[in-house]
């Protein structure tokens, strides 16, 4: 059995050298060998430096995204930056009218003032500033159509 491995091997070898070694087309197929072993070896690089920037870039996002993390539970934002925050989580809602209300905030507690057309626009309002991280309070100034505005 083992000589019959080695006369197989050997006839492998054999016909790779005379495939090779041909002189009417080896010469050919050689370059043909290369060429292809050539782009092969350029694919895997290629591959292998994409994966590389891809493996950085989400080990880099990841260390932003925790760092943003340990930021913002130590610290509460500042009036400034909580208004904006609710305006953006408030006014995203399209039915929301954002030209009929005013936000501010002082020490973290929002205050809401304005006119909406309808009573539940109220609550519902309030409800989602409520949910907004960061906010302590609320102060519903907002009013209805023909209501007098209400004060602080």
């Amino acid at each position: 059995m083992a000589h019959m491995l080695g006369y197989l091997i050997a006839g492998a070898v054999g016909l790779a050298a005379m495939y090779f070694l041909d002189p009417d087309r080896g010469k050919r197929r050689r370059a043909l060998v290369r060429d292809r072993a050539a782009g092969t070896i350029r694919h895997a690089g290629a591959i292998a430096e994409r994966t590389q920037r891809k493996v950085v870039s989400d080990a880099y996002g990841v260390s932003q995204k925790m760092s943003q993390a340990a930021a913002t539970e130590d610290e509460p934002p500042n009036d400034a930056t909580l208004a904006q925050k609710v305006m953006t989580e408030l006014f995203r809602d399209r039915r929301i009218p954002k030209g009929s209300i005013n936000v501010n905030a002082e020490n973290g507690v929002l205050q809401l003032r304005g006119q909406v057309e309808h009573p539940e626009e109220v609550l519902e309002i309030e409800g989602r500033v409520r949910r907004v991280p960061g906010v302590l309070d609320v102060e519903n100034l907002l009013h209805l159509p023909g209501t007098p505005a209400k004060t602080s």
